[in-house]
């Protein structure tokens, strides 16, 4: 299911597709489920692809809701790509960590516990000659490295081991890494009496050293089964909107590895829903599928049973245990996703209560007794004292809240004193939060140096509040200003505090400007044009329509005029006359390429 741009909202399968898609559409559809009723309702276009068997239509909408990331689909979370173990293709090949899979290779994994992974790894190398070298072998250049000497490797590269003994060692690394270390043990013992059976007592001694050194590996892991069974144990936890699990890897009976993660879209999905979902999408792209999958909730899906079947080439079952060590194993996944779960919110609530870096720094460089979260900054703007306003931008944890833009309209002010101008603005923002009962901004940026800085502290101090933290900033040489200090603050130019100070800066200029043009461009539009007999808003609005600015307008002839719709020729020649008076302009002639364009201010006025 697509919506109205294409993307992809839904994936799903069915045998029958057309009565799938009828029952998305009913209104029964809808009970008790507000994420189906939102998808439908953005549901545009439906597109359909036909597999030949169920088998298939499994594997592809595992595939497709893998790449797509559907939002009403329950799905693995890919906020980050897990790496897998490579064995490379190679005659002499290597073992190593990837996250780019190439098709055709043989891998191992995913991992999510990308520590645990290269600890296995580690382990593996100590206990295999595995090379760790990057060279294309053979190659007649290279020669053994310090691996060979301290008996990490066994020189492949000047061809002390065959291809084929190199080959069985590999074998052996990867029947480690997936847990079988009962099967490397008999091998390494076959191997050991047969050099001892040939005489070849040193090879016997390195064999029984692995053996020793593996049986270490092997028992400090956890007996969670006498019978050596390999299993997955799948625990899950849900909160909200998201859900974790946990998959207890269990190999010849011993628990060998953990691995989690996390899933979205599934706040009124079913228990056995969510399951079934995770199963579908994990396997497909993991490199082994044991024997048995415990599982929290029962799953009635049976080609995904005949699925694991093939991909495992032999039988796979499904179990919800009940009782004894399995439940208990159960119970051990199911915390185990339920701490990880309040984990990863907690994270995320430290991630928002934590302020952002260029916050930080400026609580540092100003010496602040806290982060100033939420900043707000003035700037003043007009020519020669004309259209006087000012601007107010709100900056919250580093970043612009449009919502909180306020401008404001100089009044009863002569000329340009941008001393007072700035000791009215301060004056009547803070007045209004004080009657409000609004919480004051942590920080006051003033555009300008000691002279405005020292109006905005008057206005405060006039008002009754004193413990307001403000600064002045001047553009000149970027200088920070503060109240009792008669030097100034220098930042260093590199500090993200001093960028945050000047975001906030020329967005109050920006804004500022952009409210004080906009009113210049009414002030001039309307002085010109309403003092013209017989020419109301209509006339107004379609004369500068057709003509784009004023300056064209005065240009025109009463013909041209005359041509504008509503506008006759009589009313033409008033215009004409009118408008072209000498005095008819009231301000400077900077104004007069000014375009008709629309209002791009943001933010409210304050009346």
């Amino acid at each position: 299911m697509k919506d109205d741009t294409g993307r992809v909202l839904y994936v799903g399968k069915a045998t029958s597709l057309q009565s799938r898609v009828r029952s998305y559409f009913t209104p029964l559809a809808y009970d008790g489920r507000v994420q189906f009723r939102a998808l439908v309702d953005r549901v545009d276009d439906v597109d359909y692809i036909v597999t030949d068997t169920d088998l298939e239509a499994l594997i592809l909408e595992a595939t497709l809701v893998k790449r797509h990331k559907p939002r009403y689909n329950i799905r693995l979370k890919d906020d980050k790509k897990y790496p897998f173990i490579e064995i490379t293709d190679e005659p002499f090949p290597r073992i190593r960590a990837t996250r780019d899979v190439v098709k055709g290779r043989r891998t191992l994994g995913p991992y999510s516990d990308v520590k645990a992974m290269r600890k296995t790894l580690d382990t593996m190398r100590r206990l295999f000659r595995i090379r760790s070298c990057d060279y294309d072998l053979p190659c007649p250049g290279v020669r053994v490295c310090l691996d060979f000497e301290i008996k990490r490797c066994d020189g492949p590269c000047e061809s002390l081991i065959s291809q084929e003994d190199y080959g069985k060692i590999v074998e052996e690394a990867i029947l480690f890494l997936k847990g079988r270390n009962g099967q490397v043990v008999n091998l390494l013992k076959d191997r050991m009496n047969q050099a001892a059976t040939e005489l070849r007592f040193e090879d016997a001694a390195a064999y029984r050293d692995r053996i020793d050194a593996l049986e270490r590996v092997t028992n400090r892991q956890r007996v969670v089964s006498q019978d050596e069974t390999d299993l997955d144990a799948v625990g899950i936890a849900r909160e909200d909107d998201e859900a974790c699990v946990v998959v207890l890897e269990v190999r010849e009976g011993r628990l060998v590895s953990k691995q989690h993660y996390f899933m979205g879209g599934v706040l009124n999905a079913p228990d056995a829903k969510v399951t079934e979902s995770f199963v579908e999408q994990f396997y497909v792209t993991h490199s082994f599928i044991p024997r048995e999958i415990w599982l929290p909730y029962g799953v009635e899906e049976e080609i995904l049973l005949k699925w694991l079947q093939s991909q495992a080439e032999g039988p796979v079952s499904l179990r919800v245990p009940q009782r004894g060590e399995k439940a208990q194993l159960m119970r051990m996944a199911d915390h185990n996703a339920t701490l990880l779960l309040q984990e990863r919110r907690l994270k995320r609530e430290n991630r928002r209560a934590q302020p952002p870096a260029s916050v930080t720094a400026l609580q540092r460089d100003l010496n602040l007794p806290g982060p100033p979260r939420r900043i707000e900054a003035i700037d003043i703007s007009n020519i020669q004292g004309t259209d006087p306003v000012a601007s107010l931008v709100t900056f919250v944890n580093g970043r612009a809240r449009k919502s909180d833009y306020r401008h404001f309209k100089i009044r009863d002010i002569e000329g340009a004193d941008d001393f007072a101008m700035m000791h009215q603005v301060v004056t009547r923002r803070f007045r209004r939060l004080k009657e409000s009962g609004a919480e004051f901004p942590d920080l006051l940026l003033v555009d300008g140096g000691k002279g405005q800085l020292s109006s905005a502290v008057q206005a405060l101090h006039e008002l009754g509040i004193e413990n307001q933290l403000v600064i002045g900033l001047a553009k000149r040489l970027e200088e920070v200003f503060v109240p009792g200090l008669s030097d100034a603050q220098n930042i260093p130019k590199t500090s993200l505090s001093l960028r945050l100070l000047q975001m906030l800066r020329d967005e109050s200029h920006r804004f500022a400007n952009t409210f004080h043009r906009n009113r210049r461009k009414k002030r001039t539009l309307v002085s010109e044009l309403d003092g013209v007999p017989g020419v109301g808003p209509s006339r107004r609005t379609a004369l500068l329509k057709h003509f784009g600015s004023m300056k064209r307008l005065r240009q025109a002839t009463a013909e041209e005029v005359a041509a504008v719709e509503g506008i006759g020729g009589r009313l033409a020649e008033i215009i004409v006359k009118e408008i072209s008076r000498e005095g008819a302009m009231t301000v400077e002639a900077a104004t007069e390429d000014v375009m008709i364009e629309e209002d791009g201010a943001d933010g409210r006025g304050d009346g």
